[in-house]
């Protein structure tokens, strides 16, 4: 091989380590993540007859808003004033997932590129960091999915489509935006981030709630979906979160679920740890 050639070679060489230890260590994360429940504790809130009348409950409420709200909602989000409506269609676009799920997704391979000579201190901050990472992309990532699949098999269509305010109208599997209204995709996501961060930080609860439900109300102001459709992804969004957090708990990841059946975050590496593991990694 020439010196140039040489030369050449040398980035491509540089560049396979990382390339490798992250394919490695993402296949070792799938791995983890797919392995069988460790724990297998009473689950209270599978009870039949407790999952009878949470559905029941949550069924009224949403015929009730479909029926009495959908259409006096509609109606008067379009006499708003202009300002505010244009205010509203900026802020809702903070709604999509890909504001989250891009960040997580690079942040989540960044950490899996990173060298593994470290000690067993800076390994374990490392991986704690990286299986909340994975939850936080897997939690607001799959209820966000199931909407965008489920809302077009549903084919309601989106407010004003027919020319009046119709929340009856529906054509299912059209597979086009205009009949693409239940449940909302930016509701679905504005709580699914909602539920997954204030897992893993209750104390944002509350600036997670005001982001959530400014998303939602912006939805209905820019007459994208009807009052139903939020919070059908509302929905969505809360028990897709749930279902992954049990999930990770019954395999001992980022979660504990006690006997009770109540989920609990595990401690997770401090603001303190992180800035010395990094301060290694630069040494």
């Amino acid at each position: 091989m020439t010196l140039a050639n040489e030369s050449k070679a040398q980035p491509f060489s540089a560049l396979g380590n990382p390339l490798r230890r992250c394919a490695v260590t993402v296949a070792a994360a799938l791995a983890t993540v797919a392995r069988r429940a460790r724990f297998h504790p009473r689950q209270p809130w599978l009870e039949p007859r407790k999952l009878a009348l949470v559905a029941a409950a949550t069924a009224a409420v949403f015929v009730f808003v479909f029926v009495f709200i959908d259409v006096p909602a509609i109606e008067a989000a379009r006499r708003l004033p202009r300002w505010l409506i244009s205010a509203f269609d900026w802020y809702t676009d903070f709604g999509k997932s890909g504001w989250f799920l891009w960040p997580l997704g690079i942040l989540f391979l960044a950490l899996a590129a990173l060298p593994r000579n470290l000690t067993r201190f800076s390994q374990g901050v490392l991986a704690a960091m990286m299986v909340r990472v994975g939850f936080l992309f897997i939690a607001i990532g799959l209820p966000s999915l199931f909407a965008a699949v489920v809302k077009n098999m549903i084919g309601r269509a989106r407010p004003f489509v027919g020319g009046v305010a119709n929340p009856y109208l529906f054509d299912p599997f059209h597979w086009t935006p205009a009949y693409a209204s239940l449940p909302s995709g930016h509701a679905t996501t504005a709580f699914a981030v909602l539920a997954a961060f204030g897992s893993l930080w209750p104390r944002a609860h509350t600036a997670l709630l005001i982001y959530a439900l400014l998303i939602a109300a912006s939805r209905v102001v820019v007459t994208a979906h009807h009052p139903s459709d939020v919070l059908a992804g509302a929905l969505v969004g809360i028990v897709g979160v749930w279902l992954v957090r049990r999930y990770f708990a019954l395999r001992g990841l980022a979660f504990s679920v006690g006997q009770d059946g109540i989920l609990r975050q595990k401690p997770g590496p401090s603001v303190k740890r992180i800035k010395s593991v990094a301060r290694g990694l630069l040494a």
